[in-house]
């Protein structure tokens, strides 16, 4: 916990109301540190606060800058619209006293203010085909209305965030450089990486990379980065600090991992890793209302391959990270990032075993809107 003094010295140089004396750590994040502060008057709205992890993110003006414009680009489709409030379903960044929308302390640190979203929800695990249905509506919906910003334009805040030929050449140097001596208690991981490495390189593939259109997409679709209100309907996506161009399919593939796992990302059990199949028809059926509207056919054909990719690769990142000594993820036990990363072999294993009956669900699904529309 951020201590009372340095909280108030970043406070105060926001145009905010808030009760440094109120403040509590917010959210299950692996990068960012979080604080939910009270607004002094009981009728404002309360604040979220967040210190931006820097060493991550190594250009906080051009990142600040990407979430001004894409906030900005959301509220005014709402308003184009004419219906539903941009105000709620838009994160809302809060300037400080430089008209600037980051603040750097005396520490070193950078961080940012939000007006908090009341009356919201997120869920590390989804539990109801209502909640996956919504999950998918809100991505679609995030994914349609920034579809009209051309490739190009948002800085990219993370070069190469979801290339796998790149993931996999860190681990390749965190194998190689072993700091800690782990490679030796990882090689069963490490066969497992090497038998799916050929067929997770599908987006860098010369012919997908001139079909598929390059869009400015959200890049971590966990879905506890889906608010949802008090109905369990989608209100606000959240997290956009690496919105940045991508395809469709990373988004879509993200949103599944979370989405159709039976149990947590890092569950120990591997037993109880199991496909909700049921939640996946859910969240295919609420993501194609939305994103049917825009996508092309190589994208639709794209999607259950960015399915296998995300949790492959969130595998080999945490197993990377585990072998340099956890830097990146924070962690909350030695091992954990190894545990999270067999948590997810095993999620691509069972995905891999069904991934020709999801594709056909996803095929049937995008017909029936189709149909609609005609």
């Amino acid at each position: 916990m951020q201590s009372s003094k340095n909280i108030a010295e970043v406070v105060s140089h926001f145009k905010c109301a808030a009760d440094v004396g109120s403040q509590k750590s917010y959210g299950s994040g692996h990068i960012n540190d979080t604080f939910l502060l009270k607004n002094v008057q009981a009728s404002g709205p309360d604040y979220l606060l967040q210190r931006i992890n820097h060493r991550i993110f190594t250009n906080v003006e051009k990142l600040t800058d990407n979430m001004r414009r894409v906030t900005e680009h959301l509220k005014n489709k709402i308003k184009e619209h004419g219906y539903g409030d941009p105000l709620k379903e838009v994160m809302t960044l809060i300037p400080t006293d430089s008209t600037r929308f980051f603040y750097k302390d005396s520490t070193g640190d950078y961080w940012r203010m939000f007006y908090f979203l009341s009356d919201t929800k997120s869920y590390d695990v989804v539990k109801t085909e209502k909640q996956a249905y919504e999950g998918g509506k809100a991505f679609g919906k995030f994914q349609a209305m920034l579809c009209d910003i051309p490739p190009g334009e948002i800085f990219e805040v993370i070069p190469d965030f979801h290339n796998i030929q790149k993931r996999l050449q860190h681990l390749d140097e965190a194998v190689a450089n072993d700091p800690l001596g782990r490679v030796a208690s990882v090689k069963s991981e490490l066969d497992i990486v090497a038998k799916y490495a050929a067929s997770m390189q599908y987006f860098q593939q010369p012919e997908q990379v001139s079909t598929l259109p390059k869009r400015v997409i959200h890049n971590d679709t966990k879905f506890n980065n889906v608010l949802l209100d008090k109905n369990d309907e989608a209100q606000c996506v959240i997290d956009l600090e690496t919105v940045m161009d991508g395809y469709v399919a990373y988004d879509f593939g993200d949103a599944i991992r979370t989405i159709i796992n039976t149990t947590t990302e890092d569950e120990a059990d591997l037993s109880k890793i199991q496909l909700n199949m049921p939640l996946f028809n859910a969240y295919v059926k609420g993501y194609l209302k939305e994103a049917s509207k825009f996508l092309t056919d190589a994208e639709v054909n794209s999607l259950m391959k960015g399915a296998l990719l995300l949790p492959y690769m969130q595998a080999v990142r945490f197993l990377t990270d585990h072998i340099n000594g956890d830097k990146y993820f924070k962690i909350k036990f030695e091992g954990h990032n190894l545990q999270r990363a067999r948590a997810q072999f095993q999620l691509v294993k069972m995905l891999d075993a069904n991934a020709a009956a999801m594709h056909n669900t996803i095929l049937n699904e995008m017909d029936s809107y189709k149909t609609a529309q005609y």
